[in-house]
């Protein structure tokens, strides 16, 4: 039975595939997608190679859905490779079996085994996006999700001409795992990538790229929306547009308070919606990207390309010069631009910031060494909160939790460092084993949180995007330097302050946020650099039930994966 719905929804999707994407009257309040993960060969800068995509795209099908609608993804494995869907931003209420990251709510589908991701979208509107949650296979295994408003609830800007989806990512010329597991043999961290790619398309700018270009129409005098995803494994990106300023409007699928800027900066695991109106002379102009990095840390720092063209221009005409993106290394934009990012805080879009905290919190960042007898220089490079890097279990933990497995974690994850130094003074070389655990930390129903995170010198200073599951929070905070108890709290915006599912912090400095424990189950939080995550740079909340069955977590589905 189950083999039949499979296909049956196979060719329902490929039907609606050849329509070029889905659509379902305005009414329907349930969307429903097949995912078919299979491997395939694709050709980029001169190489050739497989990769793991959804229903041979790359990157995958976007989902559509409106604010209040019900999603069924039945996701089938034809790959060699375990796999999990993670819906990026998603809240998930009570339903973390939907959530996707392997091994924290749920075990991996298995080759040949199929799981339907059932959940709604409650209070939510605006882009947001999937990936695989396990290995590094989310550097081919992404896509969109675009979520529009309740019929009749207009957008707060002037409704746009057209919205296209900008995906930015990372391409291998080899194959990822393979790279990855060598690293870990070694110790070391894994080669960069070996380009940046826009839609996965790495742009003119690199050999055998011509054809392998984006290219997006406008009309002169429209405006269009432009809803950019960053899905790169490892970089933070600066993004603009030659000749055309970008209005920010919307980040992590919560509208803001509207700002004009050439260039935005955007983390791993971000979006952000922006307007660009074609008020420029008719001609081809090229979109970049480039990475952000203000530490001694390698990176791939090529631009990515991609062309605004507008309509009647043939394609023989050359584009523009680049657009002027920031340098590599400069803090000065990245702090001034997430300084004007402000929730809208409107009648129709709140910004509910808890003003009481229950509970504080502080986690410091550190990267580690390990010992380990086969590996280069006899050290395994580890990363580490509260200097605790995370073990991953061997089943799910919302499962553990739900059923009360023992053995399978402990809920003493420390609500402080073990120590306490000069986070961000001189670079700290010696002494940098970690303690290592599957260590959670247990939250009452309803209680407010409030979370500061702090980068430390342990090796070297780095900038980090922390995604929390299952909820948005609030980022009240943050500065250059160490965290000061005593002076900063009194500076937190208490306001407006952007509403995020993730957050960078600084290079050499923190973050504050604040949210309220209103979702029951076990939800991760992690550095959303693929490289940091697998260090063991991540751990997992409880979230305790209410006192009502409505403030409880949903029982598992019949189709749950096994571990």
């Amino acid at each position: 039975m189950a083999m039949q719905l499979s296909m049956h929804l196979g060719m329902l999707f490929l039907i609606l595939c050849f329509l070029g994407f889905i659509s379902f009257p305005a009414e329907a309040a349930v969307k429903m997608y097949q995912f078919d993960i299979r491997v395939k060969n694709v050709s980029r800068l001169c190489h050739s190679k497989p990769i793991v995509a959804v229903n041979g795209r790359f990157p995958g099908p976007t989902i559509y859905a409106r604010e209040g609608d019900q999603v069924l993804v039945h996701v089938t494995n034809h790959a060699q490779y375990n796999m999990s869907i993670h819906w990026h931003g998603l809240k998930q209420f009570r339903n973390g079996w939907a959530d996707g990251p392997a091994y924290i709510t749920q075990c991996p589908i298995k080759t040949g085994n199929s799981y339907t991701y059932n959940f709604n979208i409650t209070g939510q509107r605006g882009t947001l996006w999937w990936h695989a949650h396990i290995l590094w296979l989310r550097a081919t295994v992404y896509g969109a999700i675009v979520i529009l408003p309740k019929e009749g609830t207009p957008f707060p800007f002037p409704r746009p001409h057209r919205s296209t989806k900008i995906i930015l990512g990372e391409w291998w010329n080899s194959d990822v795992e393979t790279i990855v597991n060598q690293a870990n043999k070694l110790g070391v961290p894994p080669l960069t990538s070996d380009a940046h790619t826009i839609n996965g398309k790495p742009g003119s700018l690199f050999p055998c790229s011509q054809k392998h270009t984006f290219t997006m129409e406008v009309e002169s005098g429209k405006t269009y929306i432009l809803r950019i995803i960053n899905a790169a494994l490892n970089d933070e990106l600066f993004f603009a547009i030659a000749g055309h300023s970008m209005t920010v409007v919307e980040i992590d699928a919560v509208y803001t308070k509207p700002f004009s800027t050439q260039a935005i900066l955007i983390a791993p695991g971000q979006t952000t919606n922006v307007l660009v109106k074609a008020d420029q002379a008719p001609g081809k102009y090229f979109m970049a990207a480039r990475p952000f990095m203000d530490a001694p840390v390698p990176v791939d720092n090529k631009a990515v390309t991609a062309i605004l063209q507008y309509k009647g221009i043939p394609n023989t005409v050359q584009p523009s010069s680049l657009p002027i993106l920031p340098a590599l290394n400069n803090t000065k934009f990245a702090l001034s631009y997430n300084s004007k990012l402000r929730s809208l805080n409107s009648q129709q879009s709140p910004a509910n910031v808890p003003l009481k905290v229950d509970r504080h919190l502080f986690y410091t960042i550190g990267l580690g060494a390990n010992p380990c007898a086969t590996c280069q220089n006899g050290t395994q490079l580890t990363a580490s909160l509260n200097n605790v890097t995370f073990v991953m279990p061997k089943m799910g933990l919302l499962q553990a939790y739900y059923l009360n497995i023992t053995g399978v974690f402990r809920t003493d994850f420390p609500d402080r460092p073990p120590v306490q130094f000069n986070y961000t003074g001189a670079p700290l070389t010696a002494n940098l084993a970690t303690s290592s655990g599957t260590r959670l930390s247990k939250l009452a129903f309803n209680s407010t949180v409030e979370l500061v995170l702090q980068d430390t010198n342990l090796l070297t200073v780095e900038s980090h995007p922390f995604h929390l599951h299952g909820f948005n929070f609030f980022v009240v905070g943050g500065g250059i330097g160490n965290f000061n108890p005593a002076k900063d709290p009194a500076k937190f915006n208490l306001v407006d302050p952007p509403e995020r599912n993730t957050v960078g912090v600084p290079t050499g400095g923190w973050t504050a946020i604040r949210f309220r424990a209103d979702n029951p189950g076990v939800w991760f939080m992690h550095c959303h650099l693929e490289l940091h995550t697998m260090w063991g740079l991540k751990m997992a909340f409880v979230v305790k039930d209410g006192k009502s069955p409505e403030e409880s977590i949903l029982p598992p589905p019949k189709d749950l994966p096994p571990c």
